[in-house]
C-alpha cells in the first residue's frame, strides 16, 4: 500500500470519529494512529528506542 492511501485512509477514520464521536473522539483517534505510527516503526526497526531515552547533547547532528 502506498503511504498516499494510507493517509487518506487515516484521514477517513478521523473524519468518521469526528463527525460521529465529536472533538474528543476525534482526538483519541488522532493520539492512538499517532501511538501505532511509533510502534510501527519501532517494529520494522526504523526507530531505536534509545532515541527517546538519549541525552540532547549527545544526538547525532
Amino acid at each position: 500500500m502506498s503511504l498516499a492511501v494510507i493517509g487518506m485512509i487515516a484521514g477517513m477514520a478521523l473524519g468518521f470519529a469526528g463527525y460521529f464521536g465529536g472533538f474528543g473522539a476525534f482526538l483519541l483517534v488522532a493520539a492512538l494512529g499517532a501511538v501505532g505510527f511509533v510502534v510501527g516503526r519501532f517494529l520494522e526497526g526504523d526507530l531505536d528506542l534509545g532515541d527517546f531515552f538519549r541525552p540532547r547533547d549527545d544526538r547525532r547532528r
